[in-house]
């Protein structure tokens, strides 16, 4: 059954629908970026609002500024905007159908079409998934990168901005001229405190161009650090299928695993939905349940994925049940992570860490190691070197975090044990293989990428260990590394 409004009630008996009347829903929010993770995550909270009869004024518009977000637009125009979630419990499968979306902008060059939508009074939400690497900084100083091409366009262009950021300001400068209260910015990317991430850029940026208006920005908008959290896995073939196979014809379904977290710091500035009402967790100290979050699971995926990688294993699952790669996240988990986390409220690091053993570890979620271990650039310096770092100030085990490194450089040569080609997968992959292969002869030219390692490159202990490592991984391999790592 084509996925519509119109045959919502022909689907077949077990799938989950809106029984909500969806005509009555008007915009409040609109989100940049929509890719899987946003309709699996904060548009199903939004939904689950709705099914209790709440939140109608929220409805979510869609927006991107990139190409393919245009192709994305269309295709959720089709079936009226409307996603089959499938959720890949190993106990069964199930679907729903999310509902809480209601238009999509047109993506333009200028974008004219997203200022004149966020301009409108009505929207009290704008909401980001734009990628850990996409505020324009720089990966160590964390620092704006005022120099970049896209950044310095919008500076001398603010009323045709190139960049989500830059249409952002130039609504709030027409909101600010026309009296209207502004909206607030809301980050819900993987990063830790990705709100006040985002108020920089945008305040950045402002300043740029006009001071008086950042300065109206960064006394009336509000932006909320938040943690989202939700296995979702890239849509292809497999899929659409499992979505045909479930009764549904559906252009852009959407597979997640059985879990969701959302924690939101309470900072808006134009009212919000009850989120707290549906599972959402609104709290002053976000920080906590981020960097739990973003070290374990972020960090966690990174370490399984570039070992699985330079093995020839695809799926993160499969790496799980690998007797090395398993019990190589495990064991630098438990004995170098955990031991630089705090505890949140109901859950210690411990706990986290088998819990997120059990989501890693779900077979149901086909979850590729290529779609982990892309972008490794932001990645690596967002998840993996923080604990790093901190392990290396107080002196406590960091083993395992340093091979981690040694096995990105090495993955990052650009072929896996096999000899079979690894496709590029970072923005910056041509730099990073041309750095990798010179590290082959000299391995300490890897970590002389100052915008990744900073000054890392200036502890002996950390550039002795890495040596020892990558040369080990040279001359004997990945497996045998990991051997070595935990006594085998």
């Amino acid at each position: 059954m084509k996925l519509s409004n119109a045959t919502l009630n022909r689907l077949p008996a077990d799938i989950k629908r809106p029984h909500y009347d969806r005509s009555a829903i008007t915009p409040g929010i609109v989100h940049i970026g929509l890719g899987n993770f946003h309709r699996a995550h904060q548009s199903w909270y939004l939904h689950r609002l709705m099914q209790t009869g709440d939140a109608f004024d929220w409805g979510i518009v869609g927006a991107g500024v990139r190409a393919a977000d245009q192709h994305q637009c269309e295709r959720l125009a089709k079936q009226d905007y409307l996603t089959t979630l499938i959720e890949l419990d190993p106990k069964g499968r199930s679907a729903e159908i999310v509902g809480s979306m209601v238009d999509f902008v047109a993506v333009e060059e200028n974008n004219s079409s997203l200022i004149a939508q966020l301009a409108k009074p009505e929207i009290r939400i704008v909401s980001l998934t734009v990628t850990e690497g996409g505020y324009y900084l720089d990966s160590v100083t964390r620092a704006f990168d005022n120099q970049h091409p896209d950044i310095k366009f919008d500076a001398e262009n603010p009323d045709n901005p190139r960049t989500a950021f830059g249409a952002i300001i130039a609504a709030l400068k027409l909101r600010k001229a026309a009296g209207s209260k502004p909206f607030t910015c809301q980050s819900c990317d993987n990063l830790q405190g990705n709100g006040d991430i985002l108020k920089n850029t945008i305040l950045s940026l402002a300043n740029l161009s006009d001071k008086a208006l950042a300065n109206w920005i960064e006394q009336n908008c509000s932006f909320p650090n938040s943690m989202v959290d939700c296995i979702v896995p890239a849509t292809g073939e497999k899929e659409l299928d499992l979505a045909k196979d479930m009764g549904i014809e559906d252009d852009a379904p959407v597979t997640h695993e059985n879990f969701r977290q959302w924690v939101i710091e309470d900072k808006f500035c134009n009212d919000r939905p009850n989120w707290e009402n549906v599972g959402v967790t609104i709290t002053d100290d976000v920080h906590s349940y981020e960097s739990m979050k973003i070290r374990i699971l972020n960090g966690g995926h990174q370490l399984i994925a570039n070992a699985g990688e330079m093995l020839s294993i695809e799926f993160i699952s499969d790496c799980m049940e690998h007797n090395l790669i398993g019990n190589y996240f495990r064991k630098v988990a438990v004995d170098e992570i955990a031991p630089n986390v705090e505890s949140v409220p109901n859950m210690t690091p411990a706990d986290y860490v088998r819990l997120i053993d059990q989501r890693f570890s779900n077979p149901e979620i086909i979850d590729t190691v290529r779609r982990v271990a892309f972008d490794g650039s932001s990645r690596q310096t967002g998840f993996i070197l923080p604990t790093l770092r901190q392990a290396l100030q107080v002196h406590s085990a960091c083993e395992g975090l340093i091979l981690s490194q040694a096995i990105w450089a090495r993955m990052c040569e650009g072929t896996r044990e096999d000899g079979s080609l690894i496709m590029d997968n970072d923005p910056n992959w041509d730099d990073l293989k041309a750095s990798a292969k010179r590290a082959k002869e000299t391995p300490i030219i890897w970590l002389q990428q100052r915008h990744i390692y900073g000054d890392l490159i200036n502890n002996e202990y950390f550039v002795d260990r890495f040596v020892y490592w990558y040369s080990l991984i040279s001359s004997y391999g990945t497996a045998a590394a990991l051997r070595a790592y935990l006594g085998h």
